[in-house]
């Protein structure tokens, strides 16, 4: 089977060599933001979506325009991917998994770009090094060796640091899961993980953690004149900060999918609107919102504990191990009884404990919730649908749920 592996490294460029990655990084937010202006400027005039084609030969008389001539300077194949992400952001707005693109502000975008084209950089894995066109070698560390045949690159800038991420493709023999198990898994707030086999994983809370020094820092940038030496200083601190809690939280993450995935062959989860969980409850001034600071602390929580990069990380490990996840209607999961299927709101009074009304099962809610989340994925497969390696399976919801 082909498999899809990246490595990502830090790099160790130079200073002219640091300058140049923020320029090009820079020429393909400019490009990207002409785009969604040509795209705003087509739907005002009630004309059709402009699409990668077209824009690629506005991107040619970009680059010979003696305004935008500075765009030449930069590597075409990486414009070219900033358009296609744009595409790609207005064909997910089509289909409604997406909000319309916007336009990148400097500074409050992460800063990178792409090359798709092999033929266009080389990897020296042996000296740790990446040829980047039109800048040359750039070192990077060197923490594992790369394996199978690079086909992208892509350049990012977390805080003060640049990385590149090199995906790589490989044949290799399609993986059998050592395992044979099959759990459910439950997220929360209170418990970041709760499985049906009784195991529970306490949140580790980065944002919470770090919120109150995150508060001080802030407040010291608001009394800082804005854009000057000191506020840029100030600003930089916030950065590493911020940087800092992703890290955290996607190490821990990270140790959390792992274990997880080392010992189950099937992996059943929720089908979580984590978008709209954490919408706030702010309102409109005719239609003021109820509770705004109570639902606002449960948004920051909800976010803190990245459901969605856990869910993600799990249906690629499963893939390289040859297990499956599946994702079921999360609908009375959480109310209804694992031992007698009694669905009611009574059964579970508080957050942490479950008792049923009808039979008197008692149980801890979370570990009650992810065995009926375990039994829905078994049903499913049980009716004859099929679970392919490492691939989220939806499940719809029946005709009695949806009545």
């Amino acid at each position: 089977m082909r498999l899809l592996k990246a490595y990502r490294f830090r790099i160790e460029p130079t200073p002219t060599t640091a300058v140049e990655l923020a320029r090009v990084a820079g020429c393909c937010r400019f490009v990207y933001n002409r785009g969604v202006a040509l795209e705003r400027e087509a739907f005002e005039k009630g004309e059709k979506h402009i699409g990668y084609a077209a824009l690629c030969k506005e991107l040619t008389e970009w680059r010979h325009a003696p305004g935008t001539a500075f765009l030449a300077e930069a590597p075409v194949h990486a414009l070219q991917q900033a358009l296609k992400d744009l595409d790609r952001g207005y064909r997910n707005f089509f289909e409604g998994r997406a909000d319309l693109p916007h336009f990148k502000k400097k500074g409050r975008c992460r800063d990178s770009f792409r090359e798709s084209d092999p033929k266009v950089f080389a990897v020296d894995d042996a000296h740790g090094r990446v040829k980047l066109p039109k800048l040359g070698w750039v070192r990077y560390r060197k923490s594992r060796s790369i394996h199978g045949e690079p086909r992208q690159l892509t350049v990012s800038r977390e805080g003060a640091h640049w990385f590149v991420s090199i995906q790589t493709e490989e044949e290799v023999a399609a993986s059998v899961h050592p395992a044979n198990s099959a759990v459910g898994v439950d997220v929360g707030v209170a418990k970041l993980a709760a499985l049906s086999t009784g195991d529970t994983f306490a949140p580790l809370n980065a944002y919470a953690k770090a919120q109150k020094k995150l508060a001080r820092e802030q407040r010291k940038l608001a009394r800082k004149e804005k854009f000057s030496k000191n506020w840029k200083k100030q600003k930089r601190r916030i950065e590493r900060l911020h940087v800092r809690i992703a890290r955290i939280r996607n190490d821990f993450l990270h140790k959390t999918s792992t274990v997880i995935s080392q010992n189950h062959a099937l992996i059943v989860l929720e089908d979580l609107s984590v978008k709209s969980m954490s919408k706030s409850a702010r309102g409109t001034v005719e239609k003021p919102g109820r509770n705004v600071r109570a639902k606002s602390g449960l948004n920051r929580s909800i976010l803190d504990q990245g459901w969605g990069e856990l869910r993600r990380q799990l249906e690629y490990k499963q893939a390289w191990r040859g297990g499956m996840v599946m994702a079921i209607d999360p609908r009375n999961t959480s109310r209804r009884c694992y031992a007698c299927g009694h669905v009611a709101a009574q059964n579970r009074k508080t957050q942490a404990a479950f008792l049923c009304v009808q039979c008197g099962y008692a149980a801890d809610a979370d570990v009650n919730a992810a065995q009926n989340i375990l039994a829905a994925g078994l049903a499913v497969i049980a009716c004859g649908e099929t679970a392919q390696p490492g691939r989220s399976m939806k499940q719809e919801p029946s005709v009695s749920e949806a009545a």
